[in-house]
């Protein structure tokens, strides 16, 4: 399959190359495309066959639900059942932005999108490409993060060409993503808010419009058996993973930067590639290897912004092995850590 590349200006679009990508979409193809978050990679959510593509390509697990992308809030009305109170009261809160809300699922909904589950999984992006693509293609659009499974999320339209070229039938390049993480996944089909996947919209912002809710127990956790079933993207599988060894160093910041110079100078003696993620604060406290900073302490934005990006340049530059100071700083060290621990396949030294 030949992939077609496409640039587009998010503050000028051309409405012509938005029809062209809708077009696919309808007739059942793939086509990459930037949202707030992260590059989604999207198919016709309620077509099976299409949405069987996504898994192909990506060579996703077929357990890993996949989320339903809308333009409107009359969706809502056709793809879910049940009491939707609480998920509307979020969704008016914080649509179109980067939530995803889990509903009970209505008949409409094919099993194959939401991974067996009755349940799904709902998002409507605020980025301008993405919200006129839906809006054009008149679909709920299944869209997961665009790169092969267990790789890092891409956040621009390189690191999709890099995963997804010769796969997908169309990318569109709208720029680098602006946050960088994917969205916060909270299942609204309880009683009390449940947070699955932590991002920019914290456990504090929910509580703020709910009056209550809570982290999934098992968030920072490995799952403990390979029965369990994810509800969510991203709950059960390794994510985001580079292709030398992650290793995450919990400490005060002077022993951790001490430990990771050690652990990096005895792999440099070894003949190994080494890359350190440092910060723009301890950036040149290290020594040795490939260092990189992701980004400031003051503002960790910055940090989940460049967390995907980093990973992917350490690949570009053969790291066998990566150490990584951890980052459970303000309200989002959570959805940080999150995905450092993902990537790293909970491989943790404590200093």
């Amino acid at each position: 399959m030949k992939t077609k590349f496409i640039q587009l200006d998010c503050n000028n679009i051309d409405n012509k190359k938005i029809i062209e990508a809708a077009e696919i979409l309808k007739q059942g193809g793939l086509v990459a495309f930037p949202t707030e978050t992260v590059y989604g990679l999207g198919a016709d959510g309620l077509n099976e066959e299409a949405s069987g593509k996504i898994y192909a390509a990506k060579g996703r697990p077929s357990d890993n639900p996949l989320i339903l992308h809308i333009s409107s809030m009359k969706a809502l009305d056709a793809l879910t059942a049940g009491d939707c109170t609480l998920g509307r009261k979020l969704a008016e809160a914080f649509w179109p932005g980067p939530l995803t809300l889990i509903f009970k699922k209505s008949n409409l909904v094919p099993l194959t999108t939401t991974g067996g589950l009755d349940t799904v999984a709902i998002r409507m992006p605020a980025h301008p490409i993405a919200f006129e693509l839906i809006r054009q293609a008149g679909l709920y659009i299944a869209a997961p993060s665009a790169n092969a499974s267990g790789r890092p999320s891409p956040t621009t339209a390189k690191h999709v060409i890099e995963d997804m070229d010769g796969r997908i039938d169309m990318i569109l390049d709208g720029g680098s993503a602006d946050i960088g993480l994917e969205s916060t996944i909270v299942d609204v089909s309880a009683d009390i808010p449940i947070i699955l996947r932590p991002g920019y919209i914290t456990l504090e912002d929910i509580i703020g419009i709910t009056g209550e809710a809570e982290y999934d127990k098992g968030l920072l956790q490995k799952p403990e058996s390979e029965d369990f079933k994810p509800k969510a993207p991203g709950m059960k599988y390794k994510h985001y993973a580079p292709r030398g060894q992650l290793t995450i160093y919990e400490g005060e910041s002077k022993a951790v930067v001490r430990a990771i110079n050690q652990a990096a100078e005895k792999k440099l003696k070894e003949g190994y590639r080494v890359g350190i993620i440092a910060t723009d604060e301890t950036l040149l406290s290290y020594e040795k290897g490939l260092i990189k900073t992701i980004g400031t302490r003051k503002d960790e934005k910055t940090i989940a912004a460049g967390l995907f990006k980093i990973l992917r340049d350490f690949d570009g530059e053969q790291a066998d092995y990566i150490y990584s100071e951890s980052f459970y700083d303000n309200h989002l060290g959570q959805a940080i850590m999150n995905r450092l621990l993902k990537a790293a396949g909970y491989h943790i030294e404590k200093v």
